[in-house]
């Protein structure tokens, strides 16, 4: 069974032992992380149990499966001085989790235009996120589907959709969204705008709430969408009311407490840890400095990116390993 297999909880409970066991054995970071905490693989037969790797090893150590040779590297944005890097070692598995992912929220990818708002997007080729939306605009097989980041030519463009009616989604960071609303208005209600983040490269911090509001205004549609994905992990989650963020089967958020990084739930508010099971050659159980909170139903709602102090005292917690 490969991730698309998991139905329910009970494959994903087994189906995440089952990986766990396999990383134990043949991932060697995670191996001698797991060491270190002392943790005996026969006890581990619930997924609060299972260890999550802390995410700032992908700055330090090269996470994957012993023997596998990787297709790519992706790397995150570097805006926080180091780098992470992901070892990719079956780019089919994005390419098929980009794919579920969108259509079990949106429908076929084949109905919609892909407009992209990414700067640089042709120098960026270690982006997990550009890497995304080329795949959605290939696999949406329409020729009007490209980047834009020239403001005339994404005028012109997104006038060309909505005069013929055509269903359209705008994936962009949140700064370059920003840069298109800031001199000029649109009308694009026939347009979803989904914001994937980048808040970093705003010029002043917005809370999250009030900057969907700015682009609902700036680009007049009430469909103002949010992606929630990391360059470490390979499947995305997606909100479209509320900032409530909605998982695929196989993906699965808990929460670490705040104050016991040991304690690990699968609702309440927290640090957020995360199971990607399409994540099957690097790591799938990650230990984020993102804050949020789990609900019953297993949707979470993100807060935003945890203190510096309280990261550091969690990952001086959790390991002394990392150094």
């Amino acid at each position: 069974m490969d991730f698309l297999g998991v139905k329910n909880e009970e494959s994903f409970k087994d189906y995440s032992i089952k990986l766990f066991n396999y990383h134990f054995e043949k991932n060697k970071t995670y191996q001698l992380y797991c060491k270190s905490l002392n943790i005996k693989p026969e006890k581990i037969d619930q997924i609060e149990k299972i260890p999550f790797l802390p995410i700032i090893f992908f700055k330090h150590k090269k996470i994957f499966i012993k023997n596998n040779k990787h297709q790519k590297v992706f790397k995150s944005s570097g805006t926080g001085g180091l780098r992470s890097s992901h070892f990719i070692y079956r780019l089919k598995n994005y390419d098929a989790s980009i794919e579920k992912c969108f259509e079990r929220v949106y429908g076929k990818i084949s109905d919609y235009v892909i407009i992209g708002v990414t700067p640089s997007f042709k120098s960026k080729s270690e982006s997990s996120l550009i890497y995304m939306i080329n795949e959605l605009i290939k696999k949406s097989k329409n020729n009007e589907s490209q980047f834009l980041m020239d403001p005339e030519k994404f005028d012109l463009k997104t006038k060309q959709l909505e005069k013929n009616k055509t269903k359209y989604i705008i994936y962009g960071l949140s700064y370059a969204l920003m840069d298109l609303i800031d001199n000029k208005k649109y009308n694009l209600k026939n347009s979803i705008i989904i914001e994937t983040g980048g808040m970093k490269g705003l010029k002043k911090e917005i809370d999250k709430e009030d900057l969907h509001n700015i682009f609902s205004k700036g680009f007049n549609t009430p469909n103002v969408h949010s992606e929630y994905a990391m360059t470490e992990l390979l499947s995305q989650s997606y909100s479209i009311k509320d900032q409530i963020f909605n998982s695929p089967k196989w993906k699965k958020v808990l929460v670490k407490d705040f104050n016991d990084p040991f304690k690990v739930s699968k609702n309440g508010k927290g640090f957020l840890n995360i199971i990607d099971l399409a994540n099957k050659y690097s790591c799938p159980f990650i230990a984020t400095e993102d804050v949020g909170e789990v609900f019953k139903n297993g949707e979470f709602k993100l807060f935003g990116r945890g203190s510096e102090a309280d990261i550091r005292g969690c990952n001086l917690m959790l390991t002394g390993y990392a150094n």
